[in-house]
């Protein structure tokens, strides 16, 4: 299986939508910028056996707060929740970056994360 076919499984299983619906925004000006972030993340991290992607979610959730990436954050807050982490689990990831990250952007987060709870009507 090619690399790209790899990390289109996973994709589209974590985030439960095809990856052409995913990386739509850049088809017209980077489309190798979504085959990458498919071939590499999504084939090569996520592939591997030693972490669940509940954790690796978690993990993502984490990191992409402390960056403050907000779209990029409610899809992986959506994917976080596709694998079987609870909103409660969500929140107290974010409330904890706000010790590295700053209060502004575990805030900005957290507002993103109620925005997602609430298109899921699950708040």
């Amino acid at each position: 299986m090619s690399r790209y076919n790899k990390g289109k499984e996973v994709i589209e299983s974590i985030h439960k939508k095809p990856v052409e619906e995913i990386f739509k925004e850049l088809e017209d000006i980077a489309p190798d910028l979504g085959r990458f972030a498919i071939e590499f993340p999504y084939s090569e991290i996520y592939t591997r056996p030693e972490v669940d992607l509940k954790t690796r979610e978690l993990c993502t959730v984490s990191a992409i707060t402390v960056l403050g990436a907000i779209p990029q954050l409610k899809d992986h807050i959506n994917a976080a929740l596709n694998v079987g982490n609870t909103p409660t689990e969500i929140v107290e990831i974010i409330m904890q970056m706000s010790a590295y990250a700053g209060f502004p952007k575990a805030i900005n987060a957290m507002v993103a994360a109620k925005e997602v709870f609430q298109e899921r009507e699950i708040l």
